[in-house]
């Protein structure tokens, strides 16, 4: 069973407001958990400090796998399992291998990332999602703060820390 998780939840109106608010927060030593949009924010992701997506590695790591799975299984089906000449051709010939070797590398790499995707973001099927504030998905920026990594500060000292940051409400939120 999972410990309890307390939040503080600021909500912001406007975005401008939570891009300097995101920027003195992180300057007063408070740790984010995440910061959660209607809408896509431009120069979010920087201001919060993210990293590039390692996705692209994964999926070349899926597509390489698949690519050898299929010529393996092709290689060995035709080739000394089951010789059978095709069209005048030699048992292992690479041109009729392209397609079904082009479709298990797209497919392997698409399962592959959706899977990383779903383990990274921490969704699982049986998981209900959190929803910190139900406004951030209409017309307010929600900012989420794990009180367990912010050892340092109390919780009072982050609410004033999120009002002067611009924040037009601050609520705690707890999950089991």
């Amino acid at each position: 069973m999972d410990a309890e998780k307390n939040y503080l939840v600021g909500v912001f109106d406007d975005e401008d407001v939570l891009l300097s608010g995101v920027t003195s927060i992180r300057e007063s030593g408070v740790k984010i958990h995440e910061v959660y949009s209607p809408f896509p924010v431009h120069g979010l992701d920087e201001v919060l400090g993210y990293k590039r997506s390692r996705l692209p590695i994964a999926a070349f790591l899926f597509g390489l796998t698949g690519t050898s799975l299929a010529l393996t299984m092709q290689i060995w089906m035709l080739g000394y399992d089951w010789p059978m000449i095709i069209g005048g051709k030699n048992f292992v010939s690479l041109p009729p291998f392209i397609p079904v070797t082009f479709e298990l590398t797209v497919l392997l790499s698409a399962l592959g990332m959706v899977a990383t995707f779903m383990i990274v973001s921490d969704l699982k099927p049986y998981r209900w999602p959190r929803q910190f504030d139900l406004r951030s998905t209409d017309d307010k920026h929600v900012m989420a703060i794990d009180l367990a990594l912010n050892h340092g500060k109390s919780k009072s000292e982050i609410t004033s820390i999120l009002k002067a940051a611009g924040a037009s409400e601050v609520n705690e939120k707890n999950f089991e």
